[in-house]
């Protein structure tokens, strides 16, 4: 299989947009991604000539659209290499990350315990864990970063102790780019008997994902930033654990049985489902993911590597500009500062020519006080960009510049 990029490209309508006056260049996928034909297809056709709600119809729409439905969730199974009952339709990571939290962390959660996260964190995978921890009267520990945003694995593995509980690390930085050396980190935290959750929201749309092979207990990601629709999303859970945890919530679809004095719950995955799920999505979700695996991934992750060092290239060679985030293993992340401007400032010039990033905090406000800065200029890469794209944020930058 030969990779084009011109071929990829072509595959997605927006990206012939003209913004501005000038050619799109969109460089925010870190926030969400742009759709592919084949996705928004399949959300056409869903509404057009299935539409109807799943599991409990006696009718032909809605067989065709629970078929569909469930479809998807098995596509998401071997996207994952997962069992099917392992996959709980979510709005995304971070409802998938505040379901393990109130479930599982609520329940096994003690006064002394210990929940480790680290520096690198978004808000998502901050918050729940601060909310189930002052529940159960346990400990938040976060592992540090080193100044070139990777993580200081020796602190980690002297923070690991008997009295860790759950381990909850994202895969891949959303602000910096940073690759997580997860596989050793799970390794490491289950010779302490932790539970581990990985926030994947970052790196499906990049890296290959196996969660057998990593053995990890929990594994969230967003449609939205894998070329799929925005408020879907999945979670990945260890049959077992799944199992003993109770429902997120209650209402139609979790139940087996209900009475006014009890209810019973009904079997994995729909424990977790409780009412009418966003059917279009995960029918789009699974679209985007078997569009994805259609293609030769090492070969997109191979371009997107190559974009990053061309970027980091310019960027080390532009006066004024000050890369944020220079890990040695990092996904196609770019995020820097510019000197005499705010980030704010700066993405508002560069939009004025066309240049999609993203500024500000990227949702890691503690991340940014541990660098000494309110936020960045983010541009984020995927494999529909090109090196046009790059010569173009660049070109920007030095008009940029001159405002400043």
């Amino acid at each position: 299989m030969t990779f084009s990029v011109d071929a990829i490209r072509a595959q997605f309508p927006i990206l012939s947009t003209s913004v501005r006056g000038k050619p799109l260049v969109y460089l925010d996928n870190g926030a969400t991604t742009q759709k592919p034909e084949v996705v928004i297809d399949a959300l056409s056709e869903y509404y057009r000539t299935q539409n109807s709600n799943v599991h409990r119809g006696a009718h032909y729409l809605s067989d065709l659209a629970t078929a569909e439905f469930e479809g998807a969730r098995q596509i998401v199974a071997d996207f994952l290499n997962a069992q099917r009952e392992e996959i709980i339709w979510t709005r995304g990571t971070t409802e998938a990350i505040n379901l393990v939290a109130q479930c599982y962390g609520r329940e096994q959660l003690r006064e002394g315990d210990e929940v480790l996260i680290s520096a690198l964190e978004h808000h998502s995978n901050i918050v729940p864990w601060q909310m189930a921890c002052a529940r159960a009267g346990a400990t938040l520990n976060v592992i540090p970063i080193l100044d070139d945003g990777s993580l200081d694995l020796d602190s980690f593995h002297s923070m690991l102790s008997e009295r860790t509980r759950i381990v909850a690390i994202v895969h891949a930085s959303n602000s910096l780019g940073t690759l997580n050396p997860v596989a050793d980190i799970i390794a490491a935290a289950k010779k302490v008997g932790a539970v581990t959750l990985i926030d994947g929201a970052q790196a499906v749309s990049h890296l290959p994902v196996d969660v057998k092979a990593l053995d990890c207990d929990f594994y969230a990601f967003s449609g939205h930033k894998v070329f799929a629709p925005t408020g879907i999303g999945a979670l990945y859970g260890r049959h077992a654990l799944l199992d003993a945890m109770p429902p997120y919530q209650g209402g139609g679809e979790m139940i087996e049985k209900v009475t006014f004095e009890s209810s019973t719950w009904n079997e994995l995955p729909y424990k977790f489902e409780a009412g009418t799920p966003n059917i279009g999505g995960a029918i789009g979700l699974g679209a985007a993911l078997k569009w994805l695996s259609a293609q030769d991934r090492p070969a997109l992750l191979a371009h997107e590597n190559n974009l990053l060092a061309y970027a980091t290239e310019r960027a080390q060679d532009m006066t004024g500009l000050q890369l944020i985030g220079t890990a040695p293993n990092k996904v196609s992340v770019l995020s820097f500062l510019l000197e005499g401007g705010h980030p704010n400032d700066i993405g508002q010039l560069l939009d004025q020519q066309g240049v999609a990033v993203r500024t500000g905090h990227h949702c890691t406000m503690p991340l940014m006080d541990r660098l000494g800065i309110p936020g960045t200029v983010r541009a984020s890469f995927s494999v529909y960009n090109s090196r046009n794209d790059v010569d173009a944020l660049f070109n920007a930058l030095e008009k940029v510049k001159t405002f400043l």
